[in-house]
């Protein structure tokens, strides 16, 4: 007799369903997963991911390539840099946490740098455990560096394995997640979109740092206070800042707990639904179009399947298209052809700001093409 499905077993079978037979699940890693914090009101993607699918192969066949993803040359750029900052054991790298976040601590003049190879994911994972546990222990009082520790967070019931660039443990017993960006920061500021996105990554890498943190007794302090290395102005030379990602945290935080619930948006689906790149394009067309998404331009830069969210936005006429800013101008009014009504007078209560809004922009437009024409 086999034994009882439970809601975890049950939960895993149905998102193999949905992945397909005999497709194999694509791994959540940090940038996934802070771009679900980016957008934490798509069920799509939440659904997709939570699920392991691969998006980029599913854009592919659905007709919309995606072109997400870093050049050769970022990324050999950003290795590059990388190994810059970690050169001489971490001295600079550690010099700049000692600077920009811990500066009462004695001088890192030599630090520990543990090896952390291992066997396999898990195999890294407990290693970095170990690590991180020696290095906090009562013999602490020294600087720490692991390079590219490995580190587990449970998504939806499975592990995703993430691997941060470094983490510091302080001579206090406290870590310090650290991220490097081949970005530049001129004059001491960085694009604030991508200073965002390494946030909500390092929040993800914050996350799963405070469970492994969890099982130590005493639990030590992991830093809010991410360390984010980016080469200065135009240079190779390596300067850097404190960013506090306890906002991109929290964000991040409901957003697990709420892809841990995707059960929910699976049982709402239509039977027989699956997301297999090797079903004919129409029929994955429907099973896409089943799942409710929140297109954004900003999806553009930070998920697979934007080129086709945002081809149907814009046939439906929505105004997630337009931006969220101006969705959340308009109130209750989500498409395009409502909004056009509302300022022509056709449409919409008068009361309504939005409406209101939109009629006094409609007539100051027309008063100046007036003025405008003899």
């Amino acid at each position: 007799m086999p034994p009882p499905r439970t809601r975890g077993t049950a939960l895993r079978q149905r998102l193999a369903e949905l992945r397909g037979p005999d497709v194999p699940a694509k791994a959540l890693d940090a940038r996934a997963l802070a771009a679900l914090a980016a957008n934490p009101g798509c069920k799509r993607r939440a659904l997709l991911d939570g699920a392991g699918v691969n998006k980029a192969a599913l854009a592919g066949a659905l007709g919309s390539p995606s072109a997400f993803g870093q050049s050769q040359f970022a990324l050999t750029r950003g290795n590059a840099f990388e190994a810059k900052v970690k050169a001489d054991g971490g001295a600079e790298l550690l010099r700049l946490v000692h600077e920009r976040l811990d500066p009462g601590a004695e001088p890192p003049a030599s630090a520990s740098v543990p090896d952390l190879t291992a066997s396999g994911p898990e195999g890294r994972t407990a290693r970095t455990a170990l690590a991180l546990r020696e290095a906090t222990g009562p013999a602490r009082g020294t600087w720490t560096l692991l390079d590219h520790p490995m580190l587990a967070l449970e998504v939806a019931g499975s592990p995703a394995f993430l691997e941060p660039d470094a983490v510091v443990v302080h001579p206090d017993g406290t870590w310090t997640v650290v991220e490097i960006k081949s970005f530049p920061m001129l004059d001491g500021s960085a694009d604030p979109a991508k200073v965002g996105a390494a946030a909500r990554q390092a929040a993800v890498y914050v996350l799963a740092l405070e469970e492994v943190a969890a099982r130590l007794d005493p639990a030590p302090k992991v830093r809010h206070r991410v360390l984010l290395v980016c080469p200065k102005d135009f240079s190779n030379l390596p300067t850097a800042s404190a960013v506090d990602v306890r906002k991109q945290r929290a964000v991040t935080s409901r957003q697990l707990a709420r892809l841990t619930r995707i059960q929910d948006i699976a049982d709402a689906l239509p039977e027989g639904v699956c997301f297999s790149p090797e079903l004919p394009a129409e029929q994955l067309t429907a099973a896409v179009a089943a799942v409710p998404a929140t297109y954004a331009p900003e999806c553009l830069a930070a998920c697979e399947l934007a080129f086709h969210c945002r081809d149907r936005a814009r046939a439906d006429g929505a105004v997630t298209s337009l931006g969220r800013s101006v969705r959340a101008d308009l109130g209750g009014l989500s498409r395009v052809d409502d909004v056009l009504a509302a300022a022509r007078g056709e449409a919409g209560d008068p009361e309504d700001p939005a409406v209101a809004a939109l009629r006094r922009a409609a007539r100051l437009r027309a008063e100046a093409l007036g003025a405008m024409c003899p």
